[in-house]
């Protein structure tokens, strides 16, 4: 019953895609037609006025797809409306310079400004209607959670933000009798399996497999090792091969290739913000625009980040490293305006081009911090197999307060799972960070439903 419900959730998302598709080429075809078709030199006939709507078509498919814009159900409406709108922005811009470049000159760009308008209508009429659509269908999926210690409350306070998407019910400690245990399981459409002992986890992941139970599991660092595993077929017995080696030289190479002309494009356009940001800082107090400070890198080799000061001067005179918090008082009113735009950030564009970094990779951690977090968490430095970031994995999934320990495992997981086309995706996803900053946990309401014996277990911590 439940595979034959999915089944039907993945053909309502992908008509309602493929609607949502139709209607925004079938502003673009009415706006090529009314103003572009005849003004360009030689004018096309039937076909060519086809492929171009279908190369536009193609367009916001491609770039839906990276920035998560066909995820009914799966994205708040906000975050899915944000993806949508970026990027409709991105391909009416990129299609206004193909028009140009066919054109032979630059073509009037006002029908352009007037589509993007009716566009962004169409994008979030549809957003609300397929919304309540598809929620009246599916509703929140009725859950229990299988806890062995109070990490749970804080993931029960954040899934409980998508009470559109889950419905925490019930809750129950592992310490509970097996058979207490499965019966709960089985009252609901799924469970959540949140840090038990290995051969607990397993033995209810595999009741839950058994009986078409979804399982919603926290994984541990050894899970997504595994993840990245690859699969070894020369016997009748099933291997995996799990490395620690990083990138290959093919994929070392590309990257170099990729970060030193992306950081060499995007320096013309980030000029000017480098330049407004120097005299900001430099006219706000007078003190050093530029800062420097050690960071670690591929193989824990040590280099000096640059950025954009956006702390009051002597920031760390008592000498202790420590991590900047979002309201920190040390954070000047310029500063606060750098960091919120990751404006702070542009400088390492050079540290780019001197290959002490690349574009994406785990961001970089100071030494001092980094021993600290290895007494906590000895896989630490298993983040260093890649050279550091500009952005990150974490960046575009996180917020500013994500524990290290959870900064870790979507590190761990870029690296694991590298490819260009990740690298390409979480650049464009960090474009929308940028202006859409992620919901701080620390944002989160704490009023919201929790099941009351983890609210009582926490409270005896």
């Amino acid at each position: 019953m439940n595979k034959n419900k999915d089944l039907y959730k993945r053909f309502i998302t992908f008509v309602s895609g493929i609607l949502l598709l139709a209607m925004l080429a079938g502003v673009f075809a009415f706006v090529w037609y009314r103003n572009y078709s005849k003004e360009i030199v030689l004018p096309y006939y039937r076909r060519g006025n086809w492929v171009l709507i279908c190369i536009y078509a193609i367009l916001i498919w491609l770039f839906f797809r990276i920035y998560g814009g066909f995820k009914l159900g799966y994205l708040k409406k906000t975050d899915m409306l944000y993806s949508q709108m970026i990027s409709m922005l991105c391909v009416n811009t990129v299609t206004y310079f193909v028009i140009s470049l066919i054109g032979r000159h630059f073509m009037p760009v006002s029908p352009i400004i007037v589509m993007s308008c009716a566009d962004l209508g169409i994008i979030a009429l549809w957003t609300l209607l397929a919304g309540k659509l598809y929620f009246m269908i599916y509703p929140p999926r009725k859950l229990v959670i299988v806890y062995g210690s109070h990490q749970a409350a804080s993931l029960v306070l954040k899934m409980s933000q998508r009470v559109d998407k889950y419905m925490i019910c019930e809750s129950i400690d592992i310490s509970e009798p097996a058979e207490k245990i499965r019966s709960i399981i089985m009252k609901y459409e799924g469970a959540i399996i949140c840090d038990l002992p290995a051969e607990q986890r397993n033995d209810y992941l595999k009741f839950c497999f058994e009986h078409s139970k979804r399982a919603y599991i926290a994984p541990k660092i050894s899970d997504i090792i595994i993840r990245g595993a690859d699969d070894i077929r020369l016997f009748d017995t099933p291997l995996m091969l799990c490395r620690n080696y990083g990138l290959d030289f093919e994929q070392q190479l590309i990257k170099r290739i990729f970060d030193v002309v992306f950081s060499v494009a995007a320096l013309i356009p980030a000029a000017p913000f480098m330049l407004i940001s120097a005299l900001a800082v430099k006219l706000y107090d007078g003190g050093p625009v530029m800062y420097k400070q050690k960071r670690l890198t591929l193989n824990g080799r040590e280099f000096y980040v640059y950025k954009f000061r956006s702390m009051i001067v002597d920031a760390e005179k008592d000498g202790k490293a420590r991590l900047a918090s979002e309201e920190d008082d040390r954070i000047t009113p310029v500063g606060k305006v750098l960091r919120k735009f990751r404006v702070d950030e542009f400088p390492q564009l050079f540290n780019i081009l001197k290959g002490d970094m690349s574009v994406v990779g785990p961001r970089p951690e100071r030494p001092e911090l980094a021993e600290e977090y290895k007494k906590e968490m000895p896989e630490f430095g298993f983040r260093l197999k890649v050279k550091a970031g500009l952005t990150g994995y974490a960046q575009v999934t996180g917020a500013y307060d994500t524990t290290p320990y959870d900064k870790l495992k979507m590190d761990l997981m870029y690296i694991e799972n590298y490819s260009t086309r990740l690298d390409i995706q979480i650049i464009l996803m960090t474009l929308k960070t940028m202006f859409f900053p992620p919901k701080n946990n620390a944002e989160i309401d704490e009023n919201v439903l929790m099941p009351k014996s983890i609210e009582k277990k926490e409270n005896t911590k």
